[in-house]
């Protein structure tokens, strides 16, 4: 029966990383005439970035868009630290440049979603871009996600990765791009489940049509929520394409601690996908759980098995680490496996039990 289950699994797996690999190829037409790129606004939502927050500053201050066209908003979250000195320093004599500064009490929303309302208010761009501030983004970020709204596009995602310095931080950049690499497959060809916050896009008329984040329900994964809002309207085209130059590069967890906080943020904000993303998840969970198990049996067609498990992940994963220039980071291939074996089985366990999340020193 065990033997069952487990070829039904990794048959599972393998059919939909195919369906990934074949989704994030697709291409995507692209405004070509600079001169007629829509007006963008970036927003970069900081709390408590005193460490990083300067990096993310000098890679926007570098970003390449025509004259006039940008504006840069950066949104001091109620820090406690020198977050928000760091960012009045900086941005001074800087015209692209707007700190807010956000409120205790005001209005009903809370965390990053509040944040990120504040400066939505008083964006004036066209297309509104959003990432973190431990994020370094490429002087051609801006133009690059741009070029791809044409007429019908509402929302665009991008890939992110991370600085991979070891095994530790090396594994996170590898799970970064493989699930981004199942959001890309699966919402390029039409079945929009995921995309990440720190590279994201949408037109602001999109945006403001869902309803805004006020009248959104609240998310810990506030990017999942409007995702699933744009495509509920039903009215205009998701895009993730596989583009090096709108890659962007955030900074790994640096323990063991924040990190579990991290995918127990994801797993529990993860809870609304659509069905697919559950079967998805299922084959996930059901294909590892047979790879751990394997000691358990001596039969050559158990290590047969794993081994083409472990080929089915490394190349889904080889195109798209070529394609970002980012292929070095695959030494740390089996670093991530062992990761990746981990916390797929463990993650039902640590979520569903108790949904609290901790998240920049606040508990939702």
């Amino acid at each position: 029966m065990f033997e069952i289950i487990f070829i039904i699994s990794i048959t599972g797996y393998f059919i939909l990383s195919v369906l990934f690999t074949i989704g994030v190829k697709k291409k995507f037409p692209q405004i070509k005439d600079e001169s007629k790129l829509p007006s963008a606004t970036v927003i970069v939502a900081a709390r408590n970035e005193e460490d990083k927050i300067l990096r993310t500053l000098e890679s926007l201050e570098k970003l390449e868009y025509p004259e006039g066209k940008l504006e840069i908003l950066l949104v001091d979250d109620q820090s406690e630290d020198s977050t928000g000195k760091i960012i009045d320093d900086f941005i001074r004599d800087k015209p692209r440049f707007k700190k807010i500064t956000t409120e205790k009490f005001h209005s009903k929303l809370i965390g990053k979603m509040r944040a990120l309302t504040y400066a939505l208010d008083q964006a004036k761009g066209e297309i509104i871009l959003t990432t973190d501030a431990d994020c370094e983004v490429k002087p051609e970020w801006v133009k690059t996600v741009c070029s791809y709204y044409t007429e019908d596009v509402g929302l665009v995602c991008g890939f992110t990765t991370q600085e991979a310095k070891n095994g530790f931080s090396g594994m996170q950049a590898i799970d970064f791009i493989y699930l981004l690499t199942a959001g890309s497959g699966t919402v390029n060809m039409g079945i929009p489940i995921s995309c990440i916050g720190n590279n994201m896009s949408y037109r602001k008329k999109v945006y403001d049509e869902t309803g805004g984040y006020e009248k959104l329900p609240f998310s810990v994964t506030e990017d999942f929520i409007l995702l699933n809002a744009v495509k509920n309207l039903k009215k205009y085209k998701i895009l993730f394409p596989l583009n090096e130059k709108s890659l962007v590069t955030s900074i790994a967890c640096k323990t063991w601690k924040s990190l579990i906080r991290q995918k127990k943020r994801w797993g529990v904000g993860g809870l609304g996908v659509p069905f697919i993303g559950f079967i998805i998840m299922v084959f996930g969970f059901l294909c590892n759980l047979a790879v751990l198990m394997t000691p358990l049996f001596f039969s050559p067609i158990w290590l047969y098995l794993v081994v083409f498990k472990l080929a089915i992940d490394f190349f889904v994963l080889l195109p798209v680490h070529r394609q970002l220039k980012i292929a070095e980071n695959l030494k740390y291939f089996f670093h991530y496996q062992l990761y990746y074996l981990i916390y797929v089985i463990a993650l039902p366990f640590i979520v569903l039990p108790n949904k609290k999340v901790i998240w920049k020193g606040r508990t939702y």
